[in-house]
């Protein structure tokens, strides 16, 4: 049985597709309490070592060893915290610099180095980051002191054992009802994968779904594909916004949020609603925009008007009371947004049961998405996983909202892992062959 070790775990639900490919995971790490009872109901064979990776470094790599008994480690899964990466971090760390500043740095950024010193420690035979694709473009500070960038860091620190790639993947090719951009790190010491990536230039497999289909892939699973079997529901009474499906239903809306949402079309934002008055109904009132201010801020417009431009009459649109004055909501011009039934889901954040958030209003139904909506569209439904914790004690909807929104849907990751388990069958199936022909031969 090939062996893994999974960092940064959360509930587990990457650590899915490392089981459903083939992996059994030896040991795990997480932080926080809450995602590591999550992770033990549904890994129960798994040693969870829950805390600080800094502290328990040690710990890991001793328990693994321990383990693994003398035999080599075959996978080691990373998922860092990438609350602290950003685009601009080395433009602004840079600046900074030259400014004569002491630029500051994101401690959480920095938890890759004991990712890496996990790795020359365990020496697993492939190596796999997931991350936000921020973390392209993430600097560190070097055990010299240095600032350099992460990724580059994280390669030459394993070189030339290790050999590696990554790229930009949008989980809604590879099959899954949801756009969600995650950034693939792959790092192995396989010489069938050393060399697969040297012909190739990379370690990822074909793509097999497109926004515009062609011969050798498949349209994307939208929305529509996915969750339209599921019963009604409406974000307006009690009685509406329940059903008798297990997570599946609904926050209501108060008055105002729901005239808002009830008159938002498919794509759109409330922010954009036109006018309903049946004596105008006029479609040319201004609509949001945002632009970015002299330091590169992106600010929505304070100016989008909120009362019909031609007949005076309250617009659709969210807006604010004081006392009889009514103005525009401060917002995105993607908050209040209805998704579209005809694509995948826009990425599933931990804000996904909130009207105001990006794009999470049901393509149809006045209301936000279910629990039960997001797995699936999530693709958690697609293995076994319970939402339980290992000390019995009760999991809150803001905790399962945050294990979804910290974690990458599995049937696409399953997708990559299976790609690369392939590589790693080859390398053990000519090992048994030359064992094989060496004993024939004795």
């Amino acid at each position: 049985m090939r062996t893994a070790v999974s960092l940064f775990a959360s509930g587990g639900i990457g650590d899915l597709s490392v089981k459903a490919a083939g992996w059994h995971v030896l040991v795990a790490n997480e932080l926080l309490e809450d995602r590591a009872n999550v992770f033990r109901s549904n890994f129960p064979e798994t040693l969870m070592i829950n805390g600080d990776i800094r502290l328990l470094e040690s710990e890991i790599i001793s328990k693994t060893k321990g383990l693994l008994k003398g035999k080599e480690l075959d996978l080691l899964f990373a998922t860092p915290p990438c609350q602290g990466m950003s685009k601009n971090g080395r433009g602004k760390l840079l600046k900074g610099i030259r400014d004569g500043l002491k630029p500051k740095l994101d401690e959480r950024n920095q938890l890759i180095i004991n990712a890496v010193n996990c790795i020359k420690a365990l020496k697993p035979r492939l190596v796999v980051f997931e991350n936000v694709p921020e973390m392209e473009y993430t600097v560190i500070e070097s055990l010299k002191g240095e600032l350099v960038n992460l990724l580059e860091w994280v390669k030459q620190s394993l070189e030339p054992e290790y050999s590696g790639s990554w790229a930009v993947v949008e989980f809604a090719d590879y099959g899954v009802p949801q756009r969600r951009q995650r950034l693939i790190t792959i790092f192995s010491r396989d010489p069938v994968l050393k060399k697969e990536l040297s012909n190739n230039g990379t370690l990822m497999p074909v793509k097999t779904h497109a926004k515009d289909p062609t011969l050798f892939q498949k349209k994307w699973v939208s929305v529509d594909d996915a969750i339209s079997h599921l019963p009604f529901l409406d974000a307006k009474n009690v009685k509406s916004a329940a059903s008798s499906v297990p997570f599946h239903y609904v926050p209501l809306l108060d008055e105002d949020k729901y005239f808002w949402v009830s008159n938002t079309p498919p794509g759109k934002s409330a922010f954009d609603n036109q006018c309903i008055n049946p004596h105008c109904k006029s479609q040319h009132n201004q609509t949001h925009r945002a632009t970015h201010n002299a330091d590169g801020i992106n600010q929505a417009s304070k100016e989008t008007p909120v009362r019909c431009q031609m007949c005076n009459e309250l617009l659709p649109r969210p807006w604010v009371r004081n006392g009889d004055e009514v103005r525009i909501m401060s917002g995105f011009t993607s908050s209040y947004k209805r998704m579209r039934g005809d694509l995948p889901a826009s990425a599933l954040t931990s804000n996904l049961s909130y009207a105001c958030s990006d794009q999470k209003i049901h393509p149809r139904q006045h209301r936000v998405l279910s629990l039960k909506e997001a797995f699936i569209l999530h693709t958690v439904d697609n293995f076994f996983f319970i939402w339980l914790r290992a000390d019995g004690k009760k999991i809150s909807d803001k905790t399962i909202r945050e294990i979804i929104g910290e974690s990458i849907p599995p049937s696409g990751l399953k997708v990559i892992f299976d790609h690369l388990s392939k590589f790693s069958g080859a390398q053990t199936n000519k090992h048994l062959k030359n064992y094989t022909e060496q004993s024939a031969t004795v």
